[in-house]
């Protein structure tokens, strides 16, 4: 099985410990972004992962082209140019202190690059899958020009195709949000999202549910899912739960829809260690079940337990095994030191 993803590969620079940027003197320094992320858990799975993306051709872009390669991604399809890698600055909250992102991507590679930079045909003739976040069409016209060029070839060689969300408020607004992914989701097979990607993104929004006071009305997002499904025809419909205790402690568990059956997965409480990727990663779990075969319950485990295990873990990519995630989804969350 191949998936392809593409989107938008940055710098993520973050103080050591919970220290705010005034504080910084210092930086430790992650590559990823969401797509990345995904295909780096997928070839870590053990599926043939392609990662499609433009890096600048500099010290910054040979160093996260070889980030990826470490991960078995495949990337022979990676176009070289353009200024620069897109740069974010992570403060790490605690308590109740939010933790806080400031971009700096104007101008980056992807966010300029054009069709013309990627042969599509020849990227999507062996794949079986194809996924996207909704921050890559949302960094420029032009990378929105971008995904709707990819999803079209995607469909053209009878590719899955998936997409997660992930409204960012930094990046767009819910208007221009909606004028750009309403349309692309009339091609969309699976899409996953969290309560406010379906508000923002698509209008839809879950009744009875406030995430800051840790409140989840799982029947709101029934209603929700069905709506969705009527109106767009998705084969699969998951939503992450994440109740935001604070900023140090958070509970984490999904709801999945198949359209005929809803699934509520296992529920973690996660002292996080760093919930970056968390999203991208139950992504990538998903998309690995369903490959596999998996029945609805066994994908939404193994999703929610990659998930649980990638805030555990400090950067962005997810560095838990195969064997860790299934280690957890049969059920030892206990944490015992393995000797």
């Amino acid at each position: 099985m191949r998936v392809v993803t593409m989107g938008e590969m940055m710098i993520r620079f973050m103080p050591k410990g919970n220290l705010r940027l005034e504080q910084a003197d210092e930086f430790e320094a992650y590559y990823g972004g969401d797509e990345s992320i995904v295909a780096v858990s997928l070839a870590r799975f053990g599926l043939d992962s392609r990662y499609v993306t433009k890096l600048p051709e500099n010290p910054l872009g040979d160093i996260a082209l070889m980030k990826l390669r470490a991960q078995n991604v495949d990337t022979r399809f990676i176009a070289r140019g353009g200024e620069r890698l897109g740069l974010n600055f992570y403060e790490c909250g605690a308590a109740m202190r939010p933790s806080s992102v400031l971009y700096d991507r104007r101008h980056s590679s992807i966010s300029e690059a054009l069709p013309s930079d990627f042969d599509f045909d020849a990227i999507f003739s062996d794949a079986d899958w194809f996924h996207v976040a909704g921050i890559t069409p949302a960094i420029s016209d032009r990378a929105a020009d971008l995904v709707r060029t990819a999803v079209q070839a995607a469909k053209r060689h009878g590719v899955t195709v998936s997409v997660d969300l992930n409204y960012r408020s930094k990046l767009w607004s819910p208007e221009k949000a909606q004028s750009v992914m309403i349309p692309l989701m009339e091609s969309v097979d699976v899409c996953i999202g969290n309560e406010e990607d379906a508000e923002k993104v698509l209008g839809f929004r879950p009744e009875n549910t406030d995430v800051t006071k840790g409140a989840l009305d799982i029947a709101g997002y029934q209603d929700v899912f069905r709506r969705m499904k009527e109106r767009f025809g998705f084969r699969y419909i998951a939503s992450t739960l994440r109740e935001s205790h604070s900023a140090s402690d958070n509970g984490w568990s999904a709801l999945l829809y198949d359209g005929s059956k809803f699934y509520r997965t296992t529920h973690y409480d996660i002292h996080l260690v760093d919930r970056g990727g968390g999203g991208a990663s139950f992504a990538a779990g998903m998309i690995y079940g369903i490959l596999m075969g998996f029945s609805l319950e066994k994908t939404g485990e193994f999703a929610a337990a990659a998930s649980a295990l990638k805030q555990t873990i400090l950067g962005d990519f997810n560095l838990a095994t195969l064997k860790e995630v299934e280690t957890l989804m049969n059920g030892d969350a206990s944490g015992r030191v393995q000797r």
